[in-house]
């Protein structure tokens, strides 16, 4: 992989460049599964117009990490590459824009390929670039391994039955991610309904159709073990009928702290098919008549018609004109409002449920105002398994109006006062009377009944009048009913109202035979009954006399009903364990028969308080009424009134903490008035019974082993808690795990599991941010407890321990804590990494010419993590320089910076840094120069990432030295003369060429200056003959110094001419005939001008910073001029004319040369062939070579031909 650092860059990093135009992209990494659906934002700010900007999404694969692939534009539909395109027409990728400057990149089907560097770039709107315009993020794509299985089947299931659906969820993810689990239910087309789900944070939550129903523990949601999820409805309606499946999602953290659900799975349904109960009830309301006059009784009958009755839970309440009279619960105790209540105590009206299906409401003595509209209403009602009531259906029929008249009839009864006594000697009476009773002694309440038999001696003579009269222990006299002659019976005061309700009755039984009846006997009525009976005759004035009377009498003794009333309770188990059943019995003294009402009370004080409230009360009327504070006692509490006597037994099952106190019974003794209401006789408080429930013994054991756990940063930590053995199978366990630091004086708690499952985070995972990495589990055996700390931290360090409290339920479905016991201490230690950062230790010497490019390699041998990230940085040190200087650093972020060395020595541009391959880097350094020089090495640094995503030094390292000397080329200038001495006549032009025979580099430039080489005055003055002037070269350097130089012209390397020399001014023309022939033409040579010239050249090369530097200097031979005086010879003339000079003087020999090779040749074919006459006879064959011509430079002499030695071979 290379990463290439452009100035622009770095220099945007080190903040020269100011940003206006912002690009922001989602932050990354972000984690993704294969063939889910993604959306990455984009936005821009900070630009000017227009206000709806475009988007280009491109890619940079892993494979390629330099080269961008595109996606897709907002722009331009021939954006993406031929991979994209197909996805892009079919709409499975696309750009959702949210607002001018924001869009969405949606990939809908996200595939392994798709991992990689994406970045937004928004096209320059503005005339000038000024800011950032593209951002970048990176995605992964994981496979998706969340696995949701269910056996899919269809259960066919009765109304009330209980459900139980299983569902498996798991996932084989690396990354840290949550579960959420939720069972749903669908029927048809119908919208799913939720059920109960468990969120990602291990929140119990349902739908708004369920979530009663989870509140009462009818809807329950369980893990078992790591996978298992469970699914119970205990009681099953018709309105669950569809299909239950479950949902699981896995949700990953997205580094902006959000959580990201990665993908959803749905398992296979089950059908569940309810059969309903016939449930349907049907409710009449009925009485005799309609018409009633005040007193008159009247009875309402509200008739249930259902199903299974005695399986079903029914509530009545009756109305009068839509106001409450009574309402009556499931368990049949009558509730009365404040008016009604009134007339129910004083035995005017009575609730009651006559049977399972008959609800009775009775009102002993209308009243005018009792006339109007009467009706009940049956609710049906289900009870939970908390014992709790959910309502049901409703109905009621139809309104009864009844219509109360007044008594219009007053009568008055007239007792006589005396009687009219026949004189002595008139009729006499013969009658005489005798008294019977039923009983002489009874108890109070029963009934009386008297006879008043009249016996004559003969036959009959007239009427009688009969009076029964009651004279009292204090021998007051009262008459209770009289029956006159006429057959009128009136009752006595006393007893006139007695009379009407039929407490009081007389009946002629037969002519001389009389009943009285006393009906529900009282004390008061104890006492001598008489019956007076009055014998009455017709006189002849036709009027009536008496002719006698006769008494008779019998005593009465009626035994008071509270006469030794007593009352007592008594039970077999004072003390009991949770879930056990006790009995607790009120005994009643004496036995009364079934005619006389006891009420009985159970009173109950709670353990820990002053007061007793009323338990239940067994009423005199035989019905059971419950205190305001006896809820949770109504579901497990049977009482029972023995039918042979009034003991009332209270029955408690399933005993809890709750009803534990003390108990004591109350009874009141009632007797039924003759106006059928009731009078309370007297009250019985019994003894205190006291019972005690106590907690099972615990068998709670907690693992106390100890453990040392050692590991290194960012691997989990796995914590259990082991319960050895608990009290009941049905225990559950809250468990609170705590970290105990040596700073600290206590344990801080992390993390608490609550026994019905729920997760409430500590104070310490909260400040320490611990929740993200918590992961609890509970193994399926029940008794192992699991926690994992993900991603461990250093400050993770510290004696981890777990306090397990065992919760049973109570009877009264209620949790309570039976023990708790805390686990053996886990000594967990978190420590870094070992560093194992190594550099190659390689010692290097580089010599490299200028202008060429410098590789210095930094090898990264070994690194303690193959995730952490590197920071290299180069440096040099400088001859002279003790400190070092930093060159160039490479962030860990991969961004490239430099270091104060590159600023002082102008390496902006020239460096640039590549990693050919994981570990190697390398700097180069291009165009180097001489102040390069130096020795230079690499620092690493190894980061690594903290379990909070924080990077923190871990290693660094220094590589071996290399030492770089930069130098200049070596100097390969080389100058001569391509023209030869010359002699040219007066007026005429000559040439000094300057050629370079060979340079030093290919960039060098030159500088070029003739000089006139003359001898200085009084020195010893050259002769213009070639010997003595090679004879002078030879001796250049000793007569240098008697030479003088003037200079014709000079021409820089920037092509800049300078002066003229003063007697050629005028007279020069410079030519450049190619890069490295220079020529000088002196023109109007004149006998001055007669000398030895050169050409001094200077070799320039271009420093890396681009300044010029002189490299070397170069100076040719001399060159011979001579100028001829126009008055010259002939020899002076035929030397000055080159044509002429070369016709007399050269070509003649090489015609005399080939004219003898000619001969030779035919005289050596004119010879014998003989094969012996080869060469070893005759004379050896000769090859002329070209002659060597000497001649005179200044034309003086005469050409010479000589042949030299080795001329022929």
């Amino acid at each position: 992989m290379k990463c290439f650092f452009p100035v622009l860059s770095c220099l945007a990093v080190l903040g020269v460049a100011s940003a206006q135009r912002q690009v922001a992209v989602q932050e990354g990494p972000l984690y993704r599964t294969e063939g889910s659906h993604i959306t990455i934002w984009c936005n821009v700010s900070g630009y000017q117009e227009p206000s709806e900007q475009n988007f280009q999404w491109s890619i940079y694969l892993p494979s390629a990490p330099e080269r961008e692939v595109q996606i897709v534009s907002t722009m331009d539909s021939s954006f993406p590459y031929a991979i994209y395109t197909q996805r892009v027409r079919s709409g499975k990728i696309y750009v959702e824009r949210v607002q001018g400057n924001s869009a969405l990149l949606h990939i809908t089907d996200l595939q392994a390929r798709d991992a990689g560097e994406y970045e937004c770039h928004t096209p320059n709107t503005e005339d000038r670039y000024f800011g950032s315009y593209s951002a970048k993020m990176n995605l992964v794509v994981i496979p998706d391994s969340l696995q949701t299985t269910a056996i899919p089947q269809t259960l066919h299931k009765v109304e009330q039955d209980p459900l139980e659906l299983t569902c498996e969820v798991a996932t084989e993810t690396f990354q840290h991610s949550h579960l959420s689990v939720a069972w749903l239910r669908q029927r048809g087309g119908e919208e799913p309904v939720e059920v109960i789900s468990l969120s990602r944070d291990f929140v119990l939550h349902s739908s708004s159709e369920y979530a009663q129903r989870q509140s009462l523990g009818e809807v329950r949601l369980d893990k078992l073990g790591s996978t298992t999820f469970r699914l119970t409805v205990f009681h099953l309606q018709p309105s669950d009928q569809g299909e239950f499946y479950c949902e699981a999602a896995e949700w990953i953290q997205d580094p902006d702290g959000s959580w990201y659900a990665m993908t959803r799975k749905r398992s296979e349904g089950t059908v569940v098919n309810i059969q309903p109960t016939d449930n349907e009830f049907t409710v009449r309301l009925e009485t005799e008549k309609r018409l009633y006059t005040v007193g008159d009784p009247v009875e309402f009958k509200c008739i249930l018609e259902a199903q299974n009755i005695p399986d079903r839970y029914f509530a009545v309440s009756w109305a009068f004109n839509s106001s409450l009279i009574a309402s009556m619960g499931p368990n049949a105790v009558p509730v009365l409002n404040s008016e009604f209540t009134h007339r129910e105590a004083k035995g005017q009206l009575k609730v009651a449920k006559e049977s399972d299906s008959v609800f009775v409401l009775k009102i002993y003595h209308l009243r005018q105002e009792d006339s109007g509209k009467y009706n009940c209403r049956v609710t049906e009602r289900e009870k939970t398994v908390t014992g709790e009531f959910i309502d049901k259906e409703s109905k009621r029929p139809k309104n009864i109006p009844i219509i109360v008249l007044p008594i219009t009839d007053n009568w008055v009864v007239k007792v006589p006062q005396h009687h009219q006594i026949l004189p002595q000697g008139h009729l006499e009476s013969s009658i005489s009377v005798e008294v019977a009773s039923n009983a002489s002694v009874i108890l109070e309440g029963e009934n009386l009944h008297f006879s008043c038999s009249i016996r004559t001696a003969g036959r009959p003579q007239g009427r009688f009048s009969v009076i029964w009269q009651l004279v009292d222990r204090q021998n007051r006299r009262s008459n209770i009913m009289w029956l006159d002659r006429d057959g009128t019976m009136q009752p006595g005061a006393s007893y006139w109202e007695r009379s009407s309700f039929g407490g009081v009755q007389m009946e002629q039984v037969q002519p001389n035979s009389f009943s009285l009846g006393i009906f529900n006997s009282r004390k008061e009525d104890e006492g001598q009954y008489e019956c007076h009976v009055t014998e009455w005759v017709r006189a002849v004035d036709g009027e009536w006399q008496i002719v006698g009377e006769r008494r008779a009498s019998t005593p009465i003794s009626i035994t008071a009903l509270e006469m030794g009333f007593a009352v007592t309770a008594i039970s077999r188990t004072p003390g009991v364990t949770y879930s056990d059943s006790f009995d607790l019995q009120c005994i009643i003294k004496p036995h009364y028969p079934a005619r006389v009402p006891v009420s009985v009370t159970w009173r109950f004080q709670p353990v820990g308080t002053v007061e007793f409230h009323d338990l239940v009360t067994f009423t005199r009327d035989g019905g059971v009424q419950w205190g305001d504070r006896s809820s949770s006692f109504r579901t497990r509490t049977a009482i029972e009134k023995a039918e042979s006597s009034n003991n009332v037994r209270l029955s408690i099952s399933r005993a809890s903490d709750t009803e534990a106190g003390k108990y004591q019974c109350v009874a009141e003794l009632w007797r039924r008035n003759y106006n059928n209401t009731w009078t309370r006789l007297a009250e019985r408080t019994s003894n205190l019974l006291e019972i005690r429930v106590l907690q099972p013994v615990t068998k709670l054991q907690v693992s106390k082993s100890k453990r040392t756990l050692t590991l290194v940063e960012n691997r989990p930590i796995q914590l259990n808690c082991s319960v050895k053995s608990q009290t009941s199978q049905n225990s559950h366990f809250a468990v609170l795990w705590y970290v105990h630091k040596p700073s600290d004086a206590d344990g801080k708690l992390i993390l608490k599991t609550t026994h019905n499952s729920a997760f409430e985070y500590g104070t310490y995972a909260e400040e320490e941010g611990l929740r993200a990495r918590l992961q609890f589990e509970r193994h399926v055996s029940g008794g192992l407890f699991s926690l994992t700390v993900q991603r461990a931290e250093v400050s993770d360090s510290g004696s981890y321990y777990c306090h397990v409290e065992e919760w049973l339920l109570s009877p009264n479905y209620a949790w309570y804590k039976l023990a708790e016991e805390v686990s053996g201490r886990t000594e967990v230690t978190v420590k870094q990494p070992d560093s194992r950062l190594k550099l190659s230790q390689a010692q290097g010497n580089l010599s490299v010419l200028e202008t060429r490019q410098v590789q210095l390699e930094c090898v990264v041998l070994n690194r303690t993590s193959a995730a952490s990230q590197l920071m290299v940085e180069w440096f040099v040190w400088k001859p002279n320089h003790p400190e070092r200087e930093t060159v160039a650093r490479l962030s860990r972020e991969a961004t490239f910076h430099y270091g104060e060395q590159a600023a002082r020595n102008n390496l902006k541009g020239r460096l640039h840094v590549e990693s050919p391959s994981s570990g190697v880097y390398r700097l180069f350094i291009q165009n180097v120069a001489v102040q390069d020089s130096g020795t230079y090495s690499c620092r690493v640094e190894e980061w690594l990432p903290s379990p909070s995503g924080l990077w923190y030094k871990r290693a660094e390292d220094t590589a071996g030295q290399t030492a770089v000397t930069v130098m200049r080329p070596d100097a390969a200038l080389q100058v001569d003369t391509v023209v030869p001495n010359a002699t040219v006549s007066e007026k005429a032009a000559f040439q000094l060429d300057c050629s370079i025979v060979s340079r030093s580099s290919q960039d060098s430039r030159f500088a070029v200056s003739w000089y006139s080489l003359r001898t200085k005055a009084g020195g010893k003055r050259g002769s213009p003959d070639l010997d003595e002037q090679e004879e002078e070269e030879g001796e250049e350097g000793e007569e240098e110094d008697l030479m003088e130089r003037t200079a014709l012209l000079s021409v820089g390397l920037d092509a800049v001419f300078g002066p003229e020399g003063g007697p050629w001014e005028g007279r020069l023309r410079f030519q450049r005939l190619s890069p490295l022939l220079y020529r000088l033409t002196v023109l109007q040579a004149s006998p001055r001008d007669t000398g030895n010239y050169s050409c001094r050249v200077e070799e320039w090369l271009p420093s890396p910073q681009k300044e010029w530097y002189r490299l070397t200097e170069e100076e040719s031979a001399p060159i011979g001029i001579h100028v001829l005086d126009a008055s010259s010879t002939l020899q002076s003339i035929i030397c000055s004319n080159d044509a002429l000079f070369y016709f007399v003087f050269f070509y003649p020999f090489p015609i005399f040369g080939i004219l003898i090779i000619t001969i030779l040749l035919v005289r050596f074919k004119s010879r014998n062939s003989s094969k012996n006459s080869d060469g070893k006879n005759g004379v050896p064959l000769l090859w002329i070579k070209e002659p060597h011509l000497n001649y005179s430079p200044t034309c003086l002499e005469p050409p010479v031909l000589s042949i030299h030695p080795g001329a022929i071979d």
